[in-house]
This record gives structure tokens, sequence and C-alpha cells, in this order.
């Protein structure tokens, strides 16, 4: 097997204790925004927005319907 040469030398301590930690420990991550209104609330307003819509045009239509014949 070759053995690879590195730019780094391994080096170890002559004197004093020699420790390695390999502790896992909990990383937190960014939190995930949730949003404010679920998609089936919002879907329910457009329905609700545009029913409103259809109903002004049906009264602007027949208040200019009674214009007219009046």
């Amino acid at each position: 097997m070759a053995e690879v040469k590195s730019m780094f030398r391994e080096v170890l301590p002559k004197q004093g204790q020699l420790s390695v930690e390999d502790v896992t420990t909990m990383v937190l991550c960014k939190p995930k925004l949730l949003p404010l209104k679920s998609l089936t609330l919002e879907k329910l307003e457009k329905m609700q927005q545009a029913a409103q819509d259809t109903i002004r045009k049906q009264e602007m239509a027949e208040k200019e319907k009674q214009q007219i014949t009046h």
C-alpha cells in the first residue's frame, strides 16, 4: 500500500496529557417559518372574495337596469 505524503505532519506532545474529545452535541438549525394562514383558508377566502365580487357586479347591473327603465 502506497503511503501518501501530506503537507502536514503529525505532532504528538512529549509531556502532558493527550486527550481526544469525541462528544456528540445537538446542533440547532434555523427555525422553519410556518405560514400564518393555511392553504385551505386562503382558498376559502379567495372563493368568498370571488362570490362577493360576483354579487357586487350583479347588484351594479340591476341598478343600471333600474336607472335605464326610470
